[in-house]
Protein backbone atom coordinates (compact mmCIF):
# COMPACT_ATOMS: atom_id res chain seq x y z
CA UNK A 1 0.00 0.00 0.00
CA UNK A 2 1.56 3.32 -0.70
CA UNK A 3 2.00 6.34 1.87
CA UNK A 4 2.78 9.48 1.36
CA UNK A 5 5.55 12.13 1.86
CA UNK A 6 5.53 15.20 4.38
CA UNK A 7 4.53 18.61 3.63
CA UNK A 8 7.67 20.79 3.14
CA UNK A 9 9.45 22.14 6.17
CA UNK A 10 9.98 25.04 5.19
CA UNK A 11 13.71 27.05 5.10
CA UNK A 12 15.14 23.84 6.49
CA UNK A 13 18.73 23.72 6.45
CA UNK A 14 20.18 20.44 6.75
CA UNK A 15 23.41 19.43 8.54
CA UNK A 16 26.44 18.63 6.18
CA UNK A 17 26.81 15.07 5.70
CA UNK A 18 28.93 12.61 3.44
CA UNK A 19 27.70 9.27 1.64
CA UNK A 20 29.70 7.05 -0.58
CA UNK A 21 28.28 6.92 -3.98
CA UNK A 22 28.00 3.51 -6.01
CA UNK A 23 31.57 3.65 -6.98
CA UNK A 24 32.58 3.95 -3.03
CA UNK A 25 33.41 7.77 -3.85
CA UNK A 26 32.78 10.22 -0.77
CA UNK A 27 30.13 12.42 -2.09
CA UNK A 28 29.62 15.97 0.43
CA UNK A 29 26.26 17.27 0.53
CA UNK A 30 27.24 21.23 0.33
CA UNK A 31 29.27 20.37 -2.21
CA UNK A 32 26.64 18.99 -4.18
CA UNK A 33 24.94 21.78 -5.06
CA UNK A 34 24.84 23.64 -8.21
CA UNK A 35 25.33 27.54 -8.64
CA UNK A 36 20.90 27.51 -7.99
CA UNK A 37 20.24 24.90 -5.79
CA UNK A 38 19.85 21.16 -5.36
CA UNK A 39 17.50 18.47 -5.58
CA UNK A 40 17.61 15.39 -2.96
CA UNK A 41 16.20 12.22 -4.42
CA UNK A 42 15.41 9.22 -2.49
CA UNK A 43 14.66 6.21 -4.43
CA UNK A 44 15.80 3.03 -4.77
CA UNK A 45 15.43 -0.07 -7.40
CA UNK A 46 12.81 -2.12 -6.42
CA UNK A 47 10.11 0.33 -5.78
CA UNK A 48 7.49 0.36 -8.78
CA UNK A 49 6.49 4.11 -8.31
CA UNK A 50 9.92 4.58 -8.48
CA UNK A 51 10.86 2.20 -11.61
CA UNK A 52 7.93 4.05 -13.28
CA UNK A 53 9.10 7.21 -13.14
CA UNK A 54 12.88 6.97 -14.00
CA UNK A 55 12.68 8.48 -17.76
CA UNK A 56 10.63 11.38 -15.98
CA UNK A 57 13.21 11.42 -13.42
CA UNK A 58 16.19 11.64 -16.24
CA UNK A 59 14.64 14.17 -18.04
CA UNK A 60 13.54 16.11 -14.99
CA UNK A 61 17.30 16.01 -13.66
CA UNK A 62 18.87 16.98 -16.96
CA UNK A 63 16.67 19.68 -17.65
CA UNK A 64 17.27 20.88 -13.93
CA UNK A 65 21.37 20.87 -14.47
CA UNK A 66 20.95 23.02 -17.11
CA UNK A 67 19.15 25.55 -15.00
CA UNK A 68 22.37 25.64 -12.48
CA UNK A 69 20.06 23.13 -10.00
CA UNK A 70 21.93 20.02 -9.26
CA UNK A 71 20.97 16.58 -8.17
CA UNK A 72 21.56 13.75 -5.75
CA UNK A 73 19.91 10.69 -5.21
CA UNK A 74 20.19 8.61 -1.81
CA UNK A 75 19.24 4.83 -1.67
CA UNK A 76 18.33 3.88 2.34
CA UNK A 77 16.42 1.26 2.57
CA UNK A 78 17.95 -2.23 4.21
CA UNK A 79 20.05 -3.84 1.45
CA UNK A 80 19.94 -6.94 3.86
CA UNK A 81 16.43 -7.44 3.38
CA UNK A 82 15.62 -5.96 0.25
CA UNK A 83 18.27 -7.67 -2.51
CA UNK A 84 16.96 -5.64 -5.24
CA UNK A 85 18.51 -2.23 -3.56
CA UNK A 86 22.05 -4.22 -3.81
CA UNK A 87 25.23 -2.57 -4.61
CA UNK A 88 25.01 -3.81 -8.08
CA UNK A 89 21.66 -3.97 -8.75
CA UNK A 90 21.46 -0.10 -8.11
CA UNK A 91 24.78 0.18 -10.45
CA UNK A 92 22.80 -1.62 -13.17
CA UNK A 93 19.53 0.59 -12.56
CA UNK A 94 21.90 4.02 -13.24
CA UNK A 95 23.69 2.87 -15.83
CA UNK A 96 19.97 1.29 -17.35
CA UNK A 97 18.63 5.22 -17.12
CA UNK A 98 22.29 7.20 -17.48
CA UNK A 99 21.61 8.86 -14.62
CA UNK A 100 24.09 11.73 -14.43
CA UNK A 101 23.59 12.39 -10.79
CA UNK A 102 25.16 10.86 -7.88
CA UNK A 103 23.75 8.02 -6.41
CA UNK A 104 24.76 7.67 -2.56
CA UNK A 105 23.73 4.93 -0.29
CA UNK A 106 22.55 5.69 3.63
CA UNK A 107 23.47 2.73 4.81
CA UNK A 108 22.54 3.62 8.35
CA UNK A 109 19.34 5.80 7.45
CA UNK A 110 20.65 8.56 9.32
CA UNK A 111 20.20 10.72 6.23
CA UNK A 112 16.72 9.77 5.36
CA UNK A 113 15.68 10.43 9.09
CA UNK A 114 17.57 13.48 9.54
CA UNK A 115 15.58 14.54 6.60
CA UNK A 116 12.16 12.56 7.48
CA UNK A 117 12.01 10.85 4.28
CA UNK A 118 8.92 8.21 4.30
CA UNK A 119 9.02 6.64 1.18
CA UNK A 120 10.45 6.05 -2.37
CA UNK A 121 10.18 8.70 -4.48
CA UNK A 122 10.69 11.65 -1.67
CA UNK A 123 11.73 14.58 -3.25
CA UNK A 124 13.78 17.61 -1.51
CA UNK A 125 14.19 20.94 -3.32
CA UNK A 126 17.05 23.45 -2.09
CA UNK A 127 17.77 26.65 -2.87
CA UNK A 128 21.54 27.83 -2.94
CA UNK A 129 20.90 29.18 0.31
CA UNK A 130 20.89 25.47 1.09
CA UNK A 131 17.45 25.58 2.53
CA UNK A 132 14.64 23.61 1.74
CA UNK A 133 12.20 24.99 -0.26
CA UNK A 134 9.99 22.17 -2.04
CA UNK A 135 8.85 18.95 -0.48
CA UNK A 136 6.52 16.90 -3.24
CA UNK A 137 6.06 14.41 -6.24
CA UNK A 138 7.46 14.70 -9.53
CA UNK A 139 4.23 14.91 -11.37
CA UNK A 140 1.08 15.20 -11.55
CA UNK A 141 0.43 11.77 -13.46
CA UNK A 142 2.30 9.97 -10.47
CA UNK A 143 3.18 6.24 -12.32
CA UNK A 144 1.84 7.26 -15.62
CA UNK A 145 5.15 7.43 -17.96
CA UNK A 146 3.73 10.12 -19.72
CA UNK A 147 4.80 13.94 -18.42
CA UNK A 148 1.97 15.46 -16.24
CA UNK A 149 2.50 19.32 -14.93
CA UNK A 150 6.22 19.32 -14.18
CA UNK A 151 5.32 20.43 -10.67
CA UNK A 152 8.88 19.62 -9.40
CA UNK A 153 10.53 21.08 -12.56
CA UNK A 154 8.12 24.75 -12.32
CA UNK A 155 9.31 25.11 -8.85
CA UNK A 156 12.71 23.86 -8.74
CA UNK A 157 12.91 26.72 -11.59
CA UNK A 158 11.42 29.10 -9.81
CA UNK A 159 13.81 28.35 -6.49
CA UNK A 160 16.88 28.67 -8.71
CA UNK A 161 15.57 32.14 -10.16
CA UNK A 162 14.00 33.29 -7.10
CA UNK A 163 15.46 31.11 -4.01
CA UNK A 164 11.61 30.08 -2.98
CA UNK A 165 8.45 28.70 -5.39
CA UNK A 166 5.00 29.75 -5.25
CA UNK A 167 4.08 26.72 -6.87
CA UNK A 168 1.48 24.81 -4.78
CA UNK A 169 3.34 21.67 -3.33
CA UNK A 170 1.70 17.56 -3.46
CA UNK A 171 2.89 15.11 -1.23
CA UNK A 172 4.88 12.38 -3.07
CA UNK A 173 3.28 8.41 -2.99
CA UNK A 174 5.10 5.64 -3.17
CA UNK A 175 6.85 3.01 -1.12
CA UNK A 176 7.63 2.98 2.41
CA UNK A 177 11.54 3.40 3.04
CA UNK A 178 12.63 0.08 4.32
CA UNK A 179 13.98 0.90 8.06
CA UNK A 180 16.34 -2.03 9.45
CA UNK A 181 14.85 -3.13 12.67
Amino acid sequence: MPISSASCNFNWKPTNFSLSDLEDNEVNFYDSFGQNGLLVMFICNHCPYVNSIEKKIKYETDMLFDLGINSLAIMSNDQNEYLEDSLENLRIQSNKNNFKFPYLIDKEQLIAKNFKALCTPDFFGFNSDKTLQYRGRLDSLGRDPEIGERELYLAMSEIGEKKYTSNPQFPSMGCSIKWKI
